[in-house]
């Protein structure tokens, strides 16, 4: 036991360990500021999804939350297994979700904001409905989405102007999903068949691409060799890079490509007569704002409802050969 000679030193032993209290609890406080986000990406490796992801992390970034990303790789059960972990841990304090499958995911997104958790939804559709920017899921704190319905019936639109600029008739398409399982690609499909209904534009052959330029090249090759009678080719941008090597390897001129993406290859594209248009997307602005609505949730428990991030660009996001210069691709592809 320490004994103290005199009060002068006892008051200033006193004085020490009431300072040490108070860095302890001042450490303890600075530690449990500490912000955890978890980002459910639908893909890492996905040149759509990298600038998004890296959008997201420099907002985080400059308010001092961490981000921890899970990689579901295209798979919505290993997507939803993922968010379950995530809500057990305990250890998150905000979520972006990136869905998969949506209508799946929804419910244990609910579960997630019961566990008193601020939720984000980024770049697809959380829910069943794809007419809709507006939150599906009660307690949302923000939904920064595209319309893939939209999207679908531009792709129509472009598809028949592209068979229409060489007056061709009957319009046969070959058309590439990208994860055809996928809340997007349903979305997209639907969209697409309903724009050219009675028209003499249809789909002759179907493939699939994964994002992937070189799984897109040996779809576009077994597309063509069963149906060398293809006018038009849709697809993501990823798939269109597929495609183009596939009819450069046949010495094919004369398929036309309409895409969707708005990445800086599909532009220069566009630009340079190689594709006959785009529908354009901004992964880092909803990157961006999906970061900013989530910060804003944590910090002041303030909802940002829902965000069209395309909903700003020239010419309703339809990118020409006579209006590409309008456009500034936020990604390679």
């Amino acid at each position: 036991m320490v004994q103290f000679k005199s009060k002068a030193r006892l008051g200033a032993a006193v004085g020490i360990l009431a300072l040490a209290g108070s860095l302890v609890f001042s450490t303890s406080a600075t530690a449990a500021k500490q912000v955890n986000i978890a980002y459910l990406s639908f893909a890492v490796t996905n040149s759509y999804d990298s600038p998004m992801l890296a959008a997201a992390k420099a907002v985080a970034s400059a308010n001092g939350y961490k981000v921890t990303v899970f990689d579901a790789n295209n798979d919505p059960a290993v997507q939803y297994s993922q968010l379950q972990n995530v809500i057990s841990s305990g250890k998150y304090q905000g979520i972006i979700t990136q869905p998969i499958y949506g209508a799946g995911l929804a419910p244990l997104v609910a579960k997630a904001i019961e566990a008193k958790i601020k939720v984000v939804n980024i770049d697809q559709i959380l829910g069943t409905s794809y007419t809709t920017v507006q939150p599906q899921v009660k307690g949302l704190s923000a939904n920064v989405t595209f319309l893939p319905s939209k999207i679908g019936k531009q792709l129509g639109q472009q598809a028949i102007a592209a068979c229409k600029s060489k007056s061709i008739s009957p319009c046969n398409v070959g058309y590439i999903y990208s994860i055809k399982a996928s809340t997007l690609d349903v979305a997209i499909n639907k969209g697409f068949t309903g724009a050219i209904a009675g028209t003499d534009t249809s789909i002759v052959a179907e493939g699939e691409s994964f994002f992937t330029p070189a799984v897109a090249l040996g779809a576009v090759q077994n597309m063509l060799q069963a149906h060398p009678e293809i006018n038009v080719i849709v697809a993501a941008d990823q798939g269109i890079q597929g495609a183009i090597q596939a009819l450069s390897a046949a010495k094919n001129t004369s398929v036309l490509l309409v895409g969707f993406g708005g990445s800086a290859t599909a532009i220069s594209g566009v630009k340079a007569g190689t594709w006959f248009s785009d529908v354009a997307q901004t992964p880092a602005t909803m990157g961006s704002l999906g970061m900013q609505a989530l910060v804003k949730a944590i910090k002041t428990g303030k909802s940002s409802g829902g965000i069209n991030p395309v909903g700003e660009l020239p010419d309703d996001g339809i990118i020409t050969k006579a209006n590409a210069s309008k456009f500034t691709g936020e990604w390679v592809g």
